[in-house]
């Protein structure tokens, strides 16, 4: 039994959880006299289908459902009310109330900045009742960082205890009841498409169905080989190679700065990196460009991969625009900083770094990432596809990171990908044999 301020629980498809969130809080209620809680869903038909109508069978008489309020009374004076948030500000109905249990069902389709004001209204007076929440959920939708971040990864934040969080992964195994009502369940799961198999069969937060860059990986094996790993070790570049820097501007949302070193046989090595983001996900640090400018110069003076080499600077044309006043590239240069305009066509663009991050027959692709690169390794793995242009990027993701990689892999362009594999069709018409 877990003692966690705040529990997850699931991972892959069929493993429960919307029973187990279910039954979780009706035990509680039926154990603790007087406890308020909480259970959230997305939308008002998922907390209708997936929640009320079975309560309502499991609960019958025993307990008073008083359907003004979406409130389930018990005896001894503990309510468990349900509600949803299909607007992003509809947590703001809940400002003011206090809940001991709060419990939301699939998580991941709700944002951080919602959770984080739920949060806020877990809070107890109660001697004998820690407040905690439960939370349930696959890969991918727009929790998905958050959820991966603290759960699954344990990567926390100043202020946050790792004592409190707790996860409790779950996959269709654990459900011993569908298992045996319904086993050709896992037959479904493991047919569907290797990325979709790994997060729906087995629950893996590295991928989810929409990935922009399903090429990319973070292969710790391949570390200190360099094979079948974008990510690798650090270590000290030759002086003679060539070295870029790569700049996306961000206020509100983050700046992204990449550096870079071109070895002789063209392949891209990000070295180092500066990402103007706070603790939450896409939220800008809000520098002005002298503040960025003049941390990028004494970055280049100092930091050892950098010192004394000559760097190359590409950044997005916007830059130079000076219809509001001093352009941003004049404040750059002021500090010593230069660009060149870089070629910001999207679709080509995609098109060149995906051409980087293909594998050779070897393992070995066109674009290396060293570990410390943080920024670019939590972020090219949860952007998606725009649903309005599928060769494109969704923008509203955190993509800072993404669009200064692809100015620089149009600087240095790839005539076309390695081979990684040809692939024989099977019953080809155009191919006929006499």
């Amino acid at each position: 039994m877990s003692k966690a301020r705040f529990v997850g629980y699931g991972g892959a498809r069929g493993g429960g959880k919307s029973f187990a969130m279910r039954i979780k809080l009706v035990l509680l209620c039926f154990r603790y006299k007087d406890l308020n809680c909480l259970l959230l869903r997305r939308t008002l038909p998922e907390i209708r289908e997936n929640h009320l109508v079975p309560l309502l069978k499991l609960l019958g008489e025993n307990v008073t459902y008083r359907s003004s309020e979406s409130v389930f009374v018990f005896p001894n004076g503990s309510r468990l009310k349900l509600g949803y948030c299909d607007k992003e500000n509809d947590v703001y109905r809940y400002q003011g109330q206090e809940f001991d249990v709060i419990g939301i069902e699939e998580c991941t389709h709700f944002t951080w900045e919602q959770v984080n004001f739920l949060m806020t209204a877990n809070r107890s007076v109660r001697s004998d009742f820690r407040p905690r929440m439960y939370f349930t959920g696959n890969p991918g939708g727009v929790g998905h960082t958050w959820f991966r971040r603290l759960f699954v990864k344990k990567e926390y934040h100043t202020g946050e205890r790792p004592e409190d969080y707790e996860f409790i992964p779950a996959t269709v195994d654990d459900n011993l009841v569908l298992m045996k009502n319904n086993p050709e369940y896992i037959r479904i799961l493991d047919s569907l498409p290797e990325k979709l198999r790994q997060a729906h069969r087995f629950g893996n937060w590295d991928v989810f169905d929409g990935q922009f860059f399903e090429e990319f990986r973070d292969n710790p094996q391949g570390y200190v080989t360099r094979r079948f790993s974008h990510v690798i070790k650090p270590f000290v570049p030759p002086a003679e190679w060539k070295y870029y820097r790569s700049f996306d501007f961000g206020y509100a949302r983050p700046f992204s700065v990449g550096w870079w070193a071109k070895d002789f046989d063209g392949k891209l090595y990000r070295i180092a990196e500066l990402y103007g983001c706070t603790s939450t996900p896409n939220e800008g640090v809000k520098w002005t460009p002298d503040r960025i400018f003049s941390e990028i110069r004494r970055i280049e003076t100092e930091h050892p991969y950098l010192k004394g080499r000559t760097v190359n600077g590409v950044a997005d044309p916007s830059i130079w625009d000076s219809s509001r006043g001093e352009a941003i590239v004049e404040t750059a240069a002021k500090h010593g900083v230069y660009f060149s305009p870089g070629d910001n066509k999207r679709i080509p663009g995609w098109m060149q770094v995906h051409y980087r991050l293909t594998f050779d027959g070897s393992g070995v692709p066109g674009m290396y990432v060293f570990s410390s690169c943080r920024a670019m390794i939590r972020t090219f793995p949860l952007l998606r596809f725009s649903k309005l242009c599928p060769e494109d990027i969704d923008t509203d993701g955190e993509d800072h990171v993404a669009d200064e990689v692809r100015y620089l892999c149009m600087l240095c362009p790839e005539v076309k990908p390695p081979v990684s594999e040809i692939k024989i069709i099977q019953d080809n018409p155009l191919d006929l044999k006499f």
